[in-house]
């Protein structure tokens, strides 16, 4: 076992606390990486913030880049000084989901309290999301990580791991997004600019972001959005439609939590269309809809989990794209910080004003 510093949950709604935990070698087929960069992700937030019930104390994060300095003897084409991303995205690769190319919603159990990580004391601590990645060292299964460029920045290379894969994903490969197509997309945070990305790159015709600022719907226009729609007006779906030539939207992407968007969303569909739900409410929030319309006008609603990627695939092509210029990365950064100083970047974070927060590790 090793020592290492990580920021622990010890109470839900508490403050982080920076201490030292034990982190176990790599099995077989796992791998170590020492992290230079985690984002912030709201989950993050919502899990330390108890939303979604776990096992204390934890260590969250999941949006990682670093490098293997460690690997298990049947942990694949991986090395140790191979440049990755971190995701939390543990696929078994055989179950009924892996094999039907949805590794985002394996079915294989994997037992999280008692996985690599250890309490300074030798007690149990949860590695959540089954990555842990607010600590100085990971250890993960091979299947979680990708190898990128060396010469990509690592603070720019972990909002792939999450962020970037849910929105992108949700709109080429859960929303199915054919050129011409008209998106609402609900919601213009880090999740919401990147669903508006993929649109774009899928080829969408108009894009209309929802949000509840101004300043974040200019954003959006630099991100690929056609129109924006301020959602605390009366029926913003109204104005949607007439940024849309006067019917409603082919796809409705939802990347807020928020019950009200989702109570909404079906209102900016038009026949056919369907709303991919992305953003994650709390457990036992309850949304509600009219099904008579949308079994009459033919409309679907579904779920989309880290934008149904498969790592393996999406994280290459899209690391082409923004080589290419075509994927905005570096603009998604609002701040950088240390480990230190990740309750004042959940905080930042909790406000809206930002897109990502990044915390960088200092190997020096």
């Amino acid at each position: 076992m090793q020592t290492i510093k990580a920021a622990v949950c010890r109470a839900f709604g508490e403050p982080l606390v920076i201490e030292d935990i034990q982190i176990a070698p790599p099995k077989s087929d796992e791998v170590e990486v020492t992290l230079d960069a985690v984002a912030i992700c709201h989950s993050d937030i919502s899990f330390a913030g108890g939303a979604w019930g776990g096992h204390l104390p934890a260590v969250y994060g999941h949006e990682a880049a670093g490098i293997i300095t460690a690997v298990g003897d049947s942990a694949g084409e991986f090395q140790v000084g191979d440049p990755v991303v971190v995701t939390l995205i543990r696929a078994c690769g055989s179950c009924p989901s892996c094999a039907g190319g949805k590794p985002t919603v394996c079915e294989t159990p994997y037992d999280k309290v008692n996985g690599p990580l250890r309490t300074a004391d030798g007690g149990p601590l949860e590695q959540a999301m089954a990555c842990g990645a607010f600590a100085e060292k990971v250890v993960v299964s091979h299947r979680q990580i990708v190898k990128i460029p060396q010469s990509m920045p690592k603070d720019v290379a972990s909002l792939l791991s999450c962020g970037v894969i849910t929105g992108v994903g949700a709109a080429v490969n859960a929303a199915g997004l054919r050129p011409g197509q008209d998106v609402v997309v609900i919601g213009a945070g880090g999740v919401g600019l990147n669903a508006i990305q993929g649109a774009r790159i899928a080829g969408a015709r108009r894009i209309v972001a929802v949000d509840m600022t101004e300043e974040k719907l200019t954003i959006a226009k630099e991100f690929g959005a056609t129109h924006g729609v301020l959602a605390d007006q009366k029926a913003p779906w109204k104005a949607a439609y007439k940024a849309l030539g006067g019917r409603g939207a082919d796809a409705v992407l939802i990347t807020v939590g928020a019950i009200p968007a989702y109570d909404q969303a079906p209102r900016y569909l038009g026949p056919g269309g369907k709303a991919v739900m992305i953003g994650m409410p709390h457990s036992g929030d309850m949304a509600s809809y009219e099904p008579v319309v949308l079994a009459a006008l033919g409309q679907g609603l579904i779920g989309s989990k880290m934008g149904d990627v498969v790592i393996q695939r999406d994280i290459p092509w899209m690391i082409d794209l923004y080589d290419q210029g075509r994927l905005k990365l570096d603009e998604l950064i609002s701040g950088r910080w240390t480990l230190s100083q990740i309750n004042e970047a959940i905080e930042d974070t909790k406000t809206g004003s930002a897109k990502r927060n990044v915390i960088v590790f200092d190997r020096d």
